[in-house]
């Protein structure tokens, strides 16, 4: 556990192509979340789902940075 919190708790410092598979998964995600907002109603259940896309983008990131 000490190690998982020591990686999780740690600035990753990106490493060669890391920035490229970063932007890679925002831009589809951005695409999702477009056609999200193009073809939902507003509502609550449309803001959850960009939320859950946003925190989705996050731990992709996460997982290639501590990775």
């Amino acid at each position: 556990m000490r190690q998982s919190i020591e990686n999780n708790f740690t600035y990753h410092k990106p490493k060669e192509g890391q920035p490229e598979k970063y932007t890679a998964i925002r831009e589809k995600a951005k695409e999702l979340a477009y056609l999200m907002d193009q073809e939902c109603p507003n509502n609550r259940e449309k803001s959850l789902a960009i939320t859950k896309l946003e925190e989705s983008v996050m731990w992709a990131n996460a997982s290639i940075a501590r990775n």
